[in-house]
């Protein structure tokens, strides 16, 4: 399909599926309690049992929710002289059915203008589901329809409003650091560069996100206060803003990529790297969206929804990175 969305409540497991073996191991606090109880009862029965019980260590994150839209892309894709004509009857179809959902959810009037719109926004990224997705969507919406002054401002508020997110989110793991006294006593910050170089100090923000909420943010001091060139631009600016923000959401928020959390190499599934299951920001905003998985897990679609199934009986060995990712790839071969 050309939208996808895969909602955290539909991947609660019934009765016989096993995401996790206990509930317990699926929160952050009951992993950390279960390793305090490892180091206390060290040698003693009970510790052994932890032991057996407890075998994350052979796990890893697997991304699951998301959120994207990726019939623009296909409304842009040019039709190949060297495509097969079976293919380029088949893609003239497809761009004629997703010109027909844009008039049914936008409406037949100015459709030119809305297709147009749709087409020059471009697909929207592939993204975790986090706090910007739902008012993404809407200035998304606010632009295909011709409403650019209300998606430009709503494109800079919800920049704003990720970046406050993230500081009110974070604050308490960065004690002990001395941006911490810039932030601990405030519950919003409308002044884009304390949040901007406080995060990017705390290593959260990746250099080029660090930049296009520096340019975002250039745009929106121009917009939020009086300027004629809005008027004049609207469309412009508010398509060059939106564009940001979507390269924000590849950055920061996507589902897979070349970012320094995710294990390199993997073909199709996406995990989360050992070494950041404890970043501050990974936690927070990524693990929500993963299921905590062996290498022998596997995946079914049943009643519309993906499910984790893992039963598998694993050792309790540590591995590593790129020893789970060939256990994984060798059952799937």
């Amino acid at each position: 399909m050309s939208i996808g969305l895969m909602e955290e409540k539909a991947h609660k497991p019934s009765s016989n599926i096993v995401p996790f073996s206990e509930p317990i191991k699926q929160s952050i606090a009951g992993q950390f309690l279960i390793n305090c109880l490892v180091n206390l009862c060290c040698g003693s029965p009970l510790h052994i049992f932890l032991k057996i019980i407890y075998k994350k260590i052979m796990k890893r994150y697997r991304l699951i929710n998301f959120d994207f839209d990726s019939r623009a892309e296909i409304l842009n894709m040019e039709i190949q002289d060297s495509w097969e004509e079976k293919i380029k009857e088949q893609h003239l179809r497809n761009k004629e059915e997703i010109k027909k959902d844009i008039l049914l959810e936008f409406g037949e009037s100015d459709k030119e203008m809305k297709i147009k719109n749709f087409s020059e926004l471009g697909p929207s990224p592939i993204s975790i589901l986090a706090f910007h997705n739902k008012f993404f969507r809407q200035i998304r919406k606010s632009f295909i329809i011709g409403s650019y002054y209300p998606a430009l401002t709503g494109v800079c508020s919800l920049g704003e409003r990720v970046l406050n997110y993230l500081i009110l989110k974070l604050r308490d793991y960065f004690k002990d650091t001395p941006e911490y006294k810039k932030v601990y006593n405030k519950q919003s910050f409308d002044n884009w560069e304390l949040p901007i170089n406080v995060l990017s100090s705390w290593g959260v923000l990746l250099p080029d996100v660090v930049k296009n909420f520096k340019d975002l943010n250039k745009i929106r001091n121009k917009v939020i206060h009086f300027n004629l060139e809005t008027e004049r631009n609207d469309r412009e600016i508010a398509l060059k803003a939106i564009t940001i923000f979507s390269e924000i959401i590849k950055g920061q928020f996507t589902f897979f990529g070349k970012q320094p959390w995710f294990i390199e190499g993997s073909k199709g599934a996406f995990f989360i790297k050992k070494s950041y299951e404890n970043d501050p920001f990974i936690k927070t905003v990524y693990l929500p969206n993963c299921f905590l998985v062996g290498p022998l897990h596997r995946m079914d679609f049943r009643d519309g929804k993906w499910i984790i199934i893992d039963d598998n009986k694993y050792e309790n060995k540590e591995i590593t990175d790129q020893e789970f990712l060939k256990r994984y790839e060798e059952v799937r071969q």
